[in-house]
């Protein structure tokens, strides 16, 4: 559970539309017209999110919290309004927020679990490798670097091939969500030290954001890849690798530079008539590094001790930064302090396991205590040392090029089985799966109560006589997203045939199934003309009865059906008891030919 400080709010609750202020030099804030939840879209509320994202990760604690609360307030609204893709954008954001906020980190777990569940049933792939991204992260915040690993594969495996994008988010806003999960895999991969793939995956985001993103996507994005190019330089030091080294800091430096057009226009918190090099701590630090000179040493100082909320990469990367400015300015001594205090406010961090190293390693070069032969034994222990880790870095690459290709097969291999059991125009479960899932719950003991509905689309041939095809397989497709997204998670959902679907409601009862297979009539009558083409249902709900047959139970759902038909379709009908099953209308009596030919259920 969450804890009552961070309870979300109810979906009446005020809420301010303008963005939280900003950082600046300004003496007010102006005030926006005040509404409520109720009234705002689905993409307000996903852009209020992303706002309250960017600015909480640069609050004071007192900050954070105010804007976790608003988030969670978000969440509940999307919660009620029960929209799958919002509600997994909006999970996404509230356990982000949670792990960059040192007290809150704990509840993320639920958030995190609760985002796979969801995006796994909802089949939000792009979404649900996220999921893992964010899951490795707080792997890495408990010190479980093999389970980052893990987690990191699964999601790099999702995201493997090319992806089809969701319709319903519309192609930037997908392409936007696909960038943010590369960028956050890639973040992981930068803290466990994998360098390479980190870059790889970064290349990939890098094409997403710009075709589809804004100028915040795009300043976050260089933001992250001057963070890993800085971390690799540090670590091609650490075995001798100096040029290779400078010239990682020098592209840093010129993506510091880069970023400053985006910087203005993006969501960051920040005082208007400086630089972002000025305010953000990775940014000036590229800098520094590129070019160690007592010129950096007011401005990383300065940054240093305004900016609180620092997460431990920028702590380490600046305090590292600010200590060589220091020794070129003949400050040795206050070096010696920046890099002690890093090191003890971090005394219990395992977040940023190669940067650690990184620091210890500065700290030890900087407070040797003989200026002439300890130094060698020193720099040729440290050395041998840093030999050793490579190779286990080495180990660790290997690793996680084992599971990813592992992930990929068990990917594949998922994907194989569920194609054989899921209908490749809809996604849901194809004959065979309702056959083997209704036979499962019919032999079952304890199934009852049992509800199964057979759904047939109103209108349906009109829209291919005065369409096309295509554009009848994408209400197909649509009416199908409804019925999942519509029902609950124990629900099963399967194209029967053409266009009729069966669902079979375990546990509930004739009443509670005909009550939630009417929120979906009603849902797919609420559909916009150019998703529906003016097509409804006709649903038609019957209770299973103790010994009854698949064919017994699915005809009787089919009479149902056929009798919501003759109502006028658009609604439900629901069955009970012998004497009250509908007959379907006459049909014409086949010849002997038409006899002999055996037709299957799916071509009717």
């Amino acid at each position: 559970m969450r804890g009552d400080a961070h309870r979300p709010g109810r979906p009446g609750d005020k809420v301010n539309r303008g963005c939280a202020p900003l950082r600046d030099d300004t003496a007010a804030v102006r005030e926006e017209p005040v509404t409520t939840l109720g009234e705002v879209s689905d993409a307000w509320l996903v852009g209020r999110a992303r706002e309250l994202n960017a600015v909480g990760q640069h609050s004071d604690p007192a900050g954070q919290s105010s804007t976790i609360r608003e988030a969670d307030n978000l969440l509940a609204e999307a919660q009620r309004r029960g929209e799958p893709r919002i509600v997994a954008q909006l999970l996404r954001h509230c356990a982000a927020m949670r792990l960059t906020t040192s007290e809150l980190v704990g509840s993320a777990d639920l958030l995190l679990d609760e985002l796979l569940t969801h995006t796994k049933r909802h089949g939000l792939e792009v979404l649900q490798a996220d999921a893992h991204a964010l899951r490795g992260r707080r792997a890495l915040l408990l010190g479980a670097e093999d389970t980052a690993l893990s987690e990191v594969a699964h999601g790099l495996a999702m995201l493997d091939e090319e992806l089809a994008p969701d319709r319903t988010l519309g192609r930037r806003s997908w392409e936007r969500l696909l960038a943010t999960s590369l960028i956050d895999i890639g973040l992981v991969l930068t803290q466990l030290g994998v360098y390479e793939m980190a870059d790889e995956v970064m290349a990939r985001a890098h094409q997403r954001i710009r075709e589809s993103g804004g100028p915040h996507e795009i300043a976050v994005h260089m933001i992250n890849r001057c963070r890993m190019q800085l971390g690799w330089g540090l670590r091609l030091e650490r075995v001798g690798l100096q040029d290779e080294a400078a010239s990682q800091f020098s592209t840093a430096s010129a993506l510091a530079v880069a970023v400053e057009g985006p910087w203005r226009e993006s969501l960051f918190p920040r005082v208007s008539n400086r630089t972002a090099a000025e305010q953000m701590p990775v940014l000036g630090a590229a800098h520094a590094l590129a070019a160690p000179s007592a010129d950096h040493i007011t401005r990383l100082e300065e940054m240093r001790h305004l900016d609180r909320s620092m997460h431990p990469r920028e702590q380490i990367i600046m305090a590292i930064a600010l200590s060589r400015c220091l020794v070129r300015g003949d400050h040795r001594d206050d070096a010696v302090r920046v890099l002690s205090e890093t090191l003890t406010s971090l005394n219990h961090d395992t977040s940023e396991p190669t940067l650690r190293i990184s620091l210890a390693r500065e700290f030890a070069l900087l407070t040797e205590l003989a200026p002439d032969r300890p130094r060698d034994a020193l720099r040729d222990y440290a050395l041998e040392l840093e030999t050793e880790l490579w190779a286990m870095r080495e180990t660790r690459v290997s690793t996680l090029a084992t599971r990813l290709e592992n992930s990929r097969l068990s990917h594949k291999h998922d994907a194989i089985t569920r194609q054989a059991r899921e209908d490749p125009l809809t996604g849901l479960s194809n004959r065979r799966a309702l056959d083997d899932r209704l036979e499962t719950l019919l032999s079952a003991p304890d199934v009852q109560p049992l509800a199964v509905a057979l759904v047939d689309l109103d209108g349906f041939k009109g829209v291919n006589d005065r369409c096309s095809h295509a554009e009848g397989d994408d209400v197909l497709r649509t009416v199908a997203g409804n019925l999942r997204d519509t029902l609950r998670t124990d629900d099963f959902v399967a194209r029967y045939g053409g266009d009729e679907f069966v669902v079979l409601l375990p546990g509930a009862t004739l009443a509670a199934a005909e009550a939630a297979l009417h929120r979906t009539v009603e849902a797919v009558d609420r559909l916009a003309p150019e998703l529906s083409r003016g097509v409804t249902l006709s649903i038609g709900v019957v209770a299973m009865r103790p010994q009854e047959s698949a064919a017994q139970v699915l005809a009787r759902a089919d009479a149902a059906m056929y009798q919501a038909k003759r109502n006028g379709g658009n609604r439900v009908t629901a069955l009970s008891g012998v004497n009250n099953t509908a007959q379907p209308p006459p049909v014409e009596q086949p010849s002997e030919i038409d006899q002999a030919v055996w037709i299957p259920p799916d071509a009717r």
